[in-house]
């Protein structure tokens, strides 16, 4: 006896909340980091919609992902299911040679979606990203051991007050807003989805993949960022096999996009070649 499948399958699209807006020739993809959604590139949406076809997102760790199944812990334990994700889902859209925006963690996944997919992507913009937080021989990442263990620690004890706290040190303390959008983004994510994903995020070790990108990468670094210190940046320059360049735009913290909009926005226009 065969039985029939009669409910259809929660598409993809739909499962990660993407939007398209805009309607450019080409299409840029907007990738949102640790803890936040779709709504930390709401600043830049209304400039960048302008040249390009948009996609947004929130990957399903998000607390704006209204399905908590959607997101195994095991399953994610590291980069490549993010990269697997996001396969799918730029292929449920038809994309194809898109400009790819991967800001903290998701620099990474774009990487690893690139390598598997290049047919994908036509640059690849990573912003604050990072191949690996803590420190190793010659490599600086900006954390020893010990203040891993400590944010991972923090954020499985006291959840709460992290989340308070965290935004203050990673946004630029002069954007009293943007703080309190991180802290929002924050506290709507699950905090049994918070921990074991720290722990992916900030004991990460992607630089073999460097190597294995072709794809034509921009780096986009803040003055500063207690997150991924300049080093870190120029490093990935060195290590990725593609063309390669380092921007930074002139703010403090790990979100420019919030904090410096503008800024951000004319680093971008003049790798992508469009005024704001």
């Amino acid at each position: 006896m065969v039985v029939l499948e009669t409910e259809k399958k929660t598409s993809v699209e739909a499962a990660m909340n993407a939007r398209i807006i805009g309607s450019g020739n080409e299409t840029m993809v907007l990738a949102h980091g640790y803890g936040g959604d779709q709504s930390v590139w709401d600043k830049i949406l209304p400039y960048i919609t302008q040249h390009y076809q948009v996609v947004v997102f929130d990957w399903t760790f998000s607390g704006a992902v209204k399905d908590p199944n959607l997101f195994d812990p095991l399953k994610y334990s590291s980069y490549h299911p993010f990269a697997d994700d996001l396969i799918a889902l730029m292929d449920e859209l038809n994309l194809s040679s898109s400009v790819f925006v991967g800001h903290s963690m998701s620099g990474m996944i774009g990487c690893i979606a690139s390598i598997k997919r290049p047919d994908l992507f036509s640059r690849l913009i990573l912003v604050a990203a990072s191949p690996r937080y803590i420190n190793i021989d010659d490599y600086e990442g900006g954390f020893d051991d010990a203040a891993i263990d400590n944010i991972i620690s923090n954020i499985e004890s006291n959840y709460e007050n992290w989340t308070s706290a965290f935004p203050n040190l990673v946004v630029d303390n002069n954007d009293p807003l943007s703080i309190e959008q991180l802290e929002k983004c924050l506290k709507r994510m699950r905090h049994e989805f918070a921990v074991p994903l720290a722990k992916t995020v900030f004991r990460c070790d992607e630089r073999e993949i460097l190597e294995k990108v072709t794809t034509p990468c921009t780096i986009v670094q803040t003055s500063h960022d207690i997150v991924v210190p300049d080093s870190v940046g120029y490093y990935m320059q060195k290590k990725i096999k593609g063309k390669s360049t380092v921007e930074t735009v002139k703010t403090n913290g790990h979100f420019p996009q919030l904090t410096a909009h503008l800024e951000f926005l004319d680093v971008l226009g003049g790798v992508l070649g469009f005024e704001i």
